[in-house]
């Protein structure tokens, strides 16, 4: 079970939809998220427990992200309080630092990342948005022809020529090498602060309680 996550174009919170430009990166990510299969996100299903963040919101907020050359957990969990883009996508929920690092490192989600990177960056490529050497997605450049092309998720990538597919694995790859995995070593290697260990409590306290709740009903 997942955390109620239904984003509708036309029903925007007042204050985003003013702000949120039309062009902006975040429908991009949003249309070639959304555009995923249902089956993708099978595994993260779960009947147990509290419900989960929507994984589709999880990957939508990594993704874009990334587009703004922002790796680390710390940074993503800000800029979910700070832009108006990842507001809209997270549709202001605010996972922690820890719970997006701990989704990012699942199996299943890691090979959808690299998919989605994979997909957008030839997509990008064959539109000449970018070039064969880029290794970040320029958003500007996205929002500059956003009326040229939407980004949807391909069954498959074979359309593609095989040395773009094997050029974008190999720059994300260096991606994850030079990036991203060492912002996940680093904040997994930090100490808990007071804040967090007393949020820690807190949300232990909110399960016993709910289970509370249960027993009793």
């Amino acid at each position: 079970m997942f955390k109620n996550y239904i984003m509708n174009l036309l029903v925007l919170p007042l204050d985003l939809e003013v702000k949120l430009q039309k062009n902006d990166i975040a429908f991009h990510v949003h249309h070639l998220v959304e555009s995923i299969p249902h089956e993708a996100f099978e595994p993260f299903l779960r009947n147990e427990g509290f419900p989960a963040y929507h994984p589709r919101m999880m990957l939508k907020i990594i993704l874009c992200a990334y587009t703004q050359s922002v790796f680390s957990g710390r940074k993503i969990e800000a800029l979910l309080k700070e832009s108006i883009r990842m507001k809209w996508l997270a549709q202001e929920y605010e996972p922690s630092y820890r719970t997006i690092n701990r989704f990012r490192v699942q199996s299943e989600v890691k090979e959808l990342i690299r998919q989605c990177f994979v997909q957008f960056r030839c997509q990008l490529i064959e539109e000449k948005l970018i070039d064969q050497e880029a290794v970040f997605i320029d958003s500007t450049k996205i929002e500059a022809n956003a009326n040229k092309f939407t980004f949807v998720w391909k069954k498959s990538i074979e359309k593609y020529h095989q040395s773009l597919i094997k050029k974008s694995n190999q720059l994300y790859n260096e991606l994850l090498e030079n990036e991203i995995i060492p912002e996940l070593e680093r904040e997994n290697d930090e100490q808990l602060s007071l804040e967090e260990l007393t949020q820690m409590v807190q949300k232990v306290g909110d399960v016993i309680t709910e289970y509370d709740k249960q027993i009793e009903a």
